[in-house]
């Protein structure tokens, strides 16, 4: 005999990219069931779900700041920060008309957002195609990655994968990056030493790799291995982590352009490791998810 099916309940979203990282925005207020790991590795699902790289659930209410916002990796886990998803969550925020504008439409004033990995301060330009969002103060500390072993700067460091010795700066955004040091890198290398770099055992809470490449002073490449999700096209948080790295150990200006296989981001950098990102954002449609249930 065969399974029968009844409709299941409905989910609302808006599908949004940035530089090809794509994410599901839900309103919490449009949610019709919990929405438990299961559910978010559904969505994200490319064949049989939505697809996604992950899920932004807000608006939220914020102790610290306008709005606050929660992040999901596609396998479920939950991210402290995602560049990328601040400046779609922006967009998100424009269209439904809960910001601020300029006289001219084109600009909204400065707000803030609270993230489990702090609050970042952001700014929708050009309505909405473009957000530029104040990312937090680099840091190498060790306990705060958190990192593995004594109490450390994680600068210019080396590990051996697969028997490749491999310089690395490790830092957090409020959430953890491992910059991988290149001549030249690749979507391959990104590939093959991602997955183990970002669950290798000096990394307490995994991490996301960045395969960097300093092009000139003011260009960086990276190719992107993101905790939780796996090969990226683009990454704020990711490019902000490089061109910190970069900054750090003298390898570039203050202002670079950072390369992603997706398309470019502009990231600022003062001389106390505070980052400033700049990049584009596009909508792509809004749906409604719905499940059959087996009655």
């Amino acid at each position: 005999m065969g399974l029968r099916f009844s409709a299941g309940k409905q989910m609302k979203f808006v599908k949004y990219q940035a530089l090809g990282n794509d994410y599901l925005v839900i309103n919490p207020d449009e949610l019709s069931r919990e929405l438990t790991p299961e559910w978010i590795r559904r969505l994200c699902q490319r064949n049989e779900g939505v697809g996604a790289d992950g899920v932004l659930l807000g608006p939220l209410p914020a102790q610290e700041a306008d709005f606050a916002l929660r992040i999901f990796n596609p396998d479920g886990s939950e991210a402290e920060k995602s560049g990328n998803g601040l400046r779609i969550f922006s967009r998100y925020l424009w269209e439904q008309r809960r910001l601020k504008r300029s006289p001219d439409g084109t600009t909204s004033e400065p707000f803030t957002i609270q993230t489990l990995g702090g609050v970042v301060r952001s700014q929708v330009l050009q309505s909405g195609r473009l957000v530029q969002v104040e990312m937090g103060q680099a840091s190498f500390d060790s306990r705060k990655i958190p990192l593995s072993g004594p109490l450390r700067q994680a600068i210019n460091e080396t590990m051996l994968i697969q028997g490749e010795s491999l310089r690395y700066c490790a830092l957090t955004l409020g959430n953890p990056h491992c910059v991988v040091f290149c001549d030249q890198t690749s979507e391959a290398q990104a590939r093959r030493l991602g997955p183990i770099i970002e669950n290798e055992a000096r990394f307490l809470k995994r991490t996301n790799v960045q395969f960097l490449e300093v092009v000139n002073r003011k260009e960086l490449r990276i190719y992107i291995w993101e905790r939780g999700a796996g090969y990226t096209l683009a990454s704020g948080s990711s490019s902000c982590a490089a061109a910190a790295a970069a900054f750090r150990l003298g390898l570039c200006d203050g202002e670079v352009t950072v390369h992603n296989p997706g398309g470019d981001i502009q990231v600022m950098i003062s001389q106390d490791l505070f980052l400033t990102m700049t990049g584009p954002v596009a909508r792509v449609f809004h749906g409604e998810w719905e499940e059959e249930e087996e009655c």
